[in-house]
């Protein structure tokens, strides 16, 4: 069973914006960095997003500008604030824990089981 529960994915138009969700166990993994990845059919899942306990964040350059990830860790979520959507952000979105804000899948400890965003033309 996956640790971390995602959801918000769904069919958008190109232009148009989207919100994910993550749920996780904090008291059970560590959760110091959370992230965002995503991966599309026959390519290899790739960092999206990313931010520490103390707020600081990473984002990936195809993304910047048009993609804000945030926490509340009092609600133990992390969201994905998705807007200017494009064709090519068509992927499943996976959401993961770990102790290091990393680029890397190997720097992640948890992962849930994804959440499709598909962007039509």
């Amino acid at each position: 069973q996956a640790q971390l529960v995602e959801s918000g994915g769904g069919l958008v138009q190109a232009g148009g914006s989207l919100r994910l969700s993550c749920t996780y166990p904090e008291r059970t993994l560590n959760t110091d960095a959370m992230a965002w990845f995503r991966q599309a059919p026959g390519n290899a899942r790739e960092f999206v997003a990313g931010i520490l306990w103390t707020g600081l964040t990473r984002y990936r350059d195809s993304v910047k500008g048009r993609f804000t990830i945030s926490r509340d860790r009092a609600r133990s979520s992390v969201y994905l604030q998705m807007a200017m959507l494009k064709v090519e952000d068509t992927a499943v979105y996976y959401c993961a824990a770990g102790g290091r804000l990393e680029t890397s899948i190997d720097g992640y400890d948890a992962w849930g089981q994804g959440t499709q965003v598909t962007v039509s033309s």
